[in-house]
């Protein structure tokens, strides 16, 4: 089942253009790379995705319905989730605290002050850990967690919304080589479980070509290859412009 559908979509900045003309889906249970060189625009798409930049032209269609132009807030409503490449959690708040405002934040709560919201959630927020590996570290201030777990954290809070969409920008950056395998293995794991179309944009390629099922290549706002790990690496063009000039560094 297609999750995300992407037709033609266009952005340009001040005339130059930064995505021209992409095209792809991803499906339910689906893990999607999005790679290329600096400045190929994968920041850019990522962003008109989940609603901080609007399209010039084209379609993003979230299952049936279109989302091109809504606001963040309204796509992560919808069912899209994000994490980031630097982490945004509240270092002073407990783990649990942090997931338990996520859940607020999509529930729609409003409040004044954390105590009164203090017992809302509990259980969610703890189900939601445990699918993480973080059950143990719930009451740990996320001030003093490891990399790895904040990341992992990050996840279980964008996991709050129940989303059919995760975009994930650059999510093992920073992060050792086993915590990288064991986050995307995770993810993996998640994406299976929970039917979630992941797409992603990541610098490691061994970590692109280990877990994804697809990979999307873009070069200077252009879709110029897509397939499974074995097509991308023998494409011509993508060992010219991407793979063959050491380009194991990302960028956007």
């Amino acid at each position: 089942m297609t999750i995300l559908s992407v037709e033609a979509l266009q952005k340009s900045f001040r005339g130059v253009p930064a995505v021209r003309g992409v095209s792809f889906a991803v499906g339910a249970g689906e893990m999607l790379a999005l790679i290329g060189p600096n400045g190929a625009g994968k920041s850019t798409c990522f962003n008109m995705l989940n609603g901080q930049l609007r399209p010039d032209a084209g379609r993003v269609r979230l299952s049936e319905r279109d989302i091109a132009g809504l606001s963040p807030r309204a796509v992560c409503r919808l069912g899209v989730g994000r994490t980031f490449q630097i982490t945004a959690t509240f270092a002073s708040m407990t783990v649990r605290e942090n997931v338990q405002m996520a859940l607020l934040s999509h529930r729609q709560r409003i409040f004044r002050f954390w105590r009164p919201a203090g017992g809302q959630f509990v259980g969610e927020a703890r189900a939601l850990l445990s699918q993480v590996g973080m059950a143990a570290q719930a009451e740990r201030a996320a001030g003093v967690l490891a990399y790895g777990d904040l990341k992992r954290l990050e996840l279980a809070m964008a996991l709050a919304g129940d989303p059919r969409l995760l975009l994930m920008d650059e999510p093992t950056a920073g992060m050792a080589p086993a915590e990288r395998t064991a986050l995307m293995a995770l993810t993996r794991q998640l994406a299976t479980e929970r039917h979630l179309a992941v797409l992603f944009t990541e610098h490691d390629m061994d970590v692109v070509f280990g877990v994804a099922d697809r990979i999307l290549v873009l070069h200077q706002g252009e879709l110029i290859a897509e397939g499974d790990a074995a097509r991308v690496r023998a494409d011509a063009r993508v060992r010219e412009v991407y793979l063959g000039s050491g380009a194991t560094s990302g960028g956007h």
